[in-house]
């Protein structure tokens, strides 16, 4: 497996799991580009609690990745503050709760924005890869739902249509990728770290008792999953589970 030391990475969706993958990253030795559509404040805070060792480069770089232009601009930054980029881990995501009575062109077009920026972040973050020495290029990480294959639940469907798309794009990318050494996964977690609006009983009866392990994805064992896929060189186009097994009861 390849050390990550000194190497750049871009990550998109930083708040919660995607702050615990930062600092997972940032233990090995991973440069990083914590990029932000609006939440400012977390993004500085996150970048001052991993700036601490010397030698590593922690920035900011603000920008909406379903706006074509702040994408280029964010990926090009990015690659300059750090020196290169050969990593990228996308986990931004809008979980938005539409029952059927709710849907419309609008709702449709509102869940549909993560499939776009997730399509237009990895263009552009792969086409800055090309540039860097191979055989392995570029590592690219998508996140996904368990949910968003066979296995739909009520009162989300643009959002899952959205993730079966990222699913696709995976799949899609890596083959137009694989010629140039850069690597497309994504990861589809399952419940992790209860929402605000949902009890802890609710939570334990009906989300976490339908997955056969009976306990949530926690972040760490997501971090961790990223991380293996970034140290491996032969594996590409994967979307791997990390749900307890969620997806295995439907």
């Amino acid at each position: 497996m390849k050390s990550l030391e000194g190497r750049g990475a871009l990550l998109v969706g930083t708040r919660r799991v995607g702050a615990v993958v930062a600092r997972r990253l940032a233990a090995e030795g991973v440069n990083l580009a914590i990029s932000y559509r609006r939440s400012r404040a977390e993004a500085e805070q996150l970048r001052t609690s991993l700036a601490g060792d010397a030698g590593r480069v922690v920035v900011v770089v603000q920008g909406d990745m379903n706006v074509e232009q702040d994408v280029r601009r964010v990926v090009d930054e990015s690659a300059r503050a750090l020196g290169g980029l050969s990593i990228l881990v996308d986990l931004a995501s809008d979980y938005h709760h539409t029952p059927f009575e709710q849907l419309d062109g609008a709702t449709w077009d509102q869940g549909m924005a993560g499939a776009r920026s997730a399509f237009l972040v990895t263009l552009h973050a792969a086409r800055r890869m090309m540039d860097n020495a191979g055989p392995t290029r570029g590592h690219i990480v998508l996140f996904s739902d368990w949910a968003a294959g066979q296995t739909p639940y009520p009162s989300y469907l643009p959002y899952l249509a959205s993730k079966a798309t990222v699913d696709f794009l995976v799949r899609g990318f890596a083959v137009e990728l694989a010629g140039h050494g850069i690597l497309v996964n994504a990861i589809a977690p399952g419940p992790t770290l209860r929402p605000p609006g949902i009890t802890e009983r609710a939570w334990a009866q009906d989300v976490l008792a339908k997955a056969p392990l009976r306990r949530e994805s926690t972040p760490e064992d997501i971090a961790e999953v990223v991380l293996a896929l970034l140290k491996v060189e032969s594996v590409t186009g994967e979307t791997i589970r990390v749900d307890s097994g969620r997806h295995l009861e439907g």
